[in-house]
């Protein structure tokens, strides 16, 4: 590859949504590679009261590009759109579509894909939430070279760090989006070193292959994730807390007046030591002390809670919660809620 070639960099198109491919976004804006195009998914009509946020649209229309936002990227109509731009690579991140075979060839090179894990593992949706989930000490980012397969293409660089004691997912993935900048710039230097040596060819024969053997699953989080199962350990309970922030957070069900009320449990923690009485089923509170309450768990398990935030209120101590509540040592908290019985 020639000096010539190594300045003028790749011409790429950005497929983005969510905020993890924001720094990588703003990377490429700086070096010698091209941004040629950005596309987004489109704006849902909002169901409530607010419209999906889409830090790549803000992002990007700041910086001056029109976007391309179509409800089917893989539609004949945009795969033409995206041939006429004559870029060498799609960069592809949270964008929330599965790009098709023929959508990958409307670039000379395919497309490269940042994901949020070390793949093979935490293939899917979510795999900040599931490193976490999972009891992973390590984790960190891939940026893979595509294929119609879901996070299942050539691996052209990774990056990996530490998961913290206490760290949330929302913590975790901000360092990861950072982390993942290099990752991109490396893979993005490779590939255009391979295009220049063999040619315009999509199918190029770079990268180190997964393990198929070692690929696990990491599917999109849903709403009734969040509530709390008593019935788990407080191990898993507190993973569950940390890994479900921002959304859609750990959730209780408390007694109040005649029904139930939705309480998150925002700060929590597994105490160690001697287990539980065995005549205490799990979510039943069985201490209030200076620092909140601690409730019984799976497997003889306690788990203490911190930091609340009651439904439509603000955050405060769950001591301070307590004061204006019925719950006693004693009082038991229901051990799983069916989907029927969410208020």
């Amino acid at each position: 590859m020639s000096a010539t070639d190594l300045q003028s960099g790749l011409s790429v198109v950005v497929m983005g949504t969510g905020g993890f491919i924001l720094p990588s976004f703003e990377a490429l804006l700086a070096s010698r590679h091209r941004i040629v195009a950005v596309v987004t998914r489109p704006t849902r009509a909002p169901r409530k009261r607010r419209a999906p946020l889409n830090p790549m649209r803000e992002v990007a229309q700041k910086a001056g590009f029109d976007l391309l936002d179509p409800p089917d990227v893989n539609a004949v109509g945009v795969q033409d759109q995206l041939k006429a731009f004559g870029a060498d690579i799609m960069l592809v991140c949270d964008y929330g579509q599965i790009l098709s075979r023929d959508t990958l060839r409307a670039t000379r090179l395919g497309g490269v894909n940042l994901h949020g894990s070390l793949l093979p593992r935490h293939r899917g949706a979510a795999p900040v939430q599931w490193a976490i989930l999972c009891g992973d000490t390590q984790t960190g980012a891939s940026v893979i070279h595509m294929t119609p397969k879901l996070d299942a293409g050539n691996i052209l660089a990774t990056r990996s760090t530490r998961i913290g004691e206490k760290e949330t997912s929302a913590e975790l993935e901000t360092r990861l989006a950072q982390i993942g900048v290099e990752a991109v710039l490396e893979s993005l230097d490779s590939l255009q070193s391979a295009g220049n040596s063999q040619g315009s060819n999509v199918s190029l024969a770079v990268g180190q292959a997964q393990d198929e053997s070692k690929a696990t699953r990491a599917p999109r989080i849903a709403k009734h994730d969040g509530f709390i199962d008593w019935e788990m350990t407080a191990v898993d309970i507190d993973r569950r807390r940390r890994a479900f922030v921002p959304w859609p957070r750990s959730t209780a069900f408390v007694p109040h007046m005649n029904g139930v009320r939705r309480l998150v449990c925002s700060e929590t923690e597994v105490l160690d030591g001697q287990s539980i009485d065995a005549t205490m089923q799990p979510g039943m509170i069985t201490e209030i002390n200076a620092d909140g309450f601690v409730v019984a768990c799976g497997g003889g398990s306690r788990l203490a809670i911190r930091q609340v935030i009651p439904e439509g209120k603000r955050a405060m101590s769950a001591v301070d919660f307590l004061r204006g509540s019925s719950m006693r040592v004693g009082s038991q908290l229901p051990a799983s809620v069916t989907h029927g019985d969410i208020p």
